[in-house]
């Protein structure tokens, strides 16, 4: 499946919460991510930030679509990061 994944997370957890993202998807903008995931490897991005988040106060936001080429995207400015360079 392919996600979008967005956060808002307090300042003193965001380092763990980025660090995590980073393993399982593409860091494209300040609090965004994007990819292709398994479900299994959704789940288990989601129970490890719960591990981290305070539900309380942080969010994560997660958008899926089964394929990339059912979401169009458009990009107004510089692109911080391409999928390009995934092996």
């Amino acid at each position: 499946m392919y996600v979008i994944l967005v956060y808002d997370i307090n300042e003193k957890r965001v380092g763990k919460i980025l660090k995590l993202c980073r393993k399982y998807l593409s860091w494209i903008q300040n609090s965004v991510f994007e990819g292709e995931i398994t479900e299994v490897k959704l789940k288990e991005l989601i129970i490890k930030a719960k591990r981290i988040m305070d539900e309380e106060v942080d969010s994560l936001i997660i958008f899926s679509s089964r394929n990339q080429q059912w979401l169009d995207k458009q990009i107004v400015g510089r692109e911080r990061s391409t999928l390009d360079n995934i092996l």
